[in-house]
């Protein structure tokens, strides 16, 4: 049950949203200004790291071309009795956003423990937090795992929002399917036919054979590596490091993977890898969608924030992308 001072502090909070917003009852659905819109996406860019490093942006049509938000391109050159010019973009590539509804909702007993703990500024502070954050994570859950748009979703069917949007992989696969591999095989032994001994082996190919040569020697490439894979391949160069600089090498694996910069984002597929830039992965959301609502459900002993927009995901060069979907650890050979 709410108690006098969760009940106190949860009228603040309402108090506080509804001047942030300029309106008089957050309780009804109400539209987000533009300035509200841009505070709102960075306070969910600020509560992953991930998601502050990829794109996110806003678009005015619900179809459009995706725009190469600077993914290493030449844009420099030169036209004889003319200028030399290189648009951003590449034809054909499409984005499409769908109706997407997020909900973050707060039991009483949650509440009531939040305002028992501290002050009004930190029980406004946690219900902050508790939008942002976990919207932020439903971004990239379906950013990593979206294959489906469902008229109506199932998430007990697909608990990573596999119906909720079509992902960065799906999109690729669909758009240009040779920049996505099928499987790879991790064997230390090197006994599996056509397998690769370790992650570094294995990345140094599929960049060499799946990202365009124009971006191969791209210095914003970065590793996204499942953690299955980070912890297996740890573990291995743990149990053989006989010197100080092997010990050093397996602990500094999570952080590097052939040379490149090496993320293992929440949600993201244990046993898959992909090579990217990191502005290459988009987000985009309609400007003039967004809506919000925050009220005290007293039937469901709960306080709920619900969030409405329009939001897609796209790629901006498929290019320099490259991924394989299921890399599998051969299992040791039986002595």
């Amino acid at each position: 049950m709410l108690n006098a001072i969760s009940t106190e502090y949860l009228q603040k909070y309402c108090q506080a949203v509804a001047s942030d917003a300029g309106v008089s009852d957050p309780s009804k659905q109400f539209a987000i200004a533009p300035p509200i819109e841009t505070r709102l996406r960075q306070a969910i860019m600020e509560s992953d790291a991930f998601l502050g490093m990829i794109s996110m942006q806003s678009v005015d049509q619900i179809k459009g071309q995706v725009v190469d938000v600077g993914t290493g391109a030449l844009l420099t050159g030169r036209v004889k009795d003319g200028r030399f010019r290189k648009k951003l973009g590449i034809d054909g590539n499409t984005y499409e956003l769908v109706e997407t509804d997020s909900c973050a909702a707060v039991t009483w007993a949650m509440l009531t423990q939040w305002a028992n703990a501290g002050t009004s500024g930190q029980f406004v502070k946690l219900m902050n937090t508790a939008i942002s954050r976990n919207f932020a994570l439903d971004m990239l859950r379906v950013g990593f795992h979206g294959k489906t748009i469902a008229d109506t979703t199932d998430p007990a069917a697909n608990p990573n929002g596999e119906d909720v949007n079509k992902g960065w992989l799906t999109i690729v696969k669909e758009k240009k399917a040779a920049q996505v591999l099928a499987a790879a095989t991790l064997d230390p032994t090197g006994a599996t036919v056509d397998s690769y001994k370790n992650l570094d082996s294995l990345v140094n190919d599929l960049i060499n054979t799946t990202i365009h040569e124009t971006y191969q020697n791209s210095t914003d490439l970065v590793v996204i590596v499942g953690r299955d894979l980070v912890a297996s391949e740890q573990h291995r160069l743990l149990e053989s490091a006989t010197v100080p600089t092997e010990h050093k090498a397996a602990q500094s694996l999570a952080k590097t993977i052939a040379g490149k910069v090496a993320y293992t984002p929440p949600f993201f597929p244990a046993n898959q890898i992909w090579v990217t830039n990191l502005k290459n992965l988009q987000i985009l959301t309609q400007k003039g969608t967004q809506w919000r609502k925050a009220r005290n459900e007293e039937d469901r002993k709960q306080f709920e924030n619900s969030y409405l927009r329009m939001e897609g995901y796209a790629v901006g060069d498929f290019d320099k992308f490259a991924a394989i979907e299921a890399v599998t650890i051969a299992a040791p050979a039986e002595a």
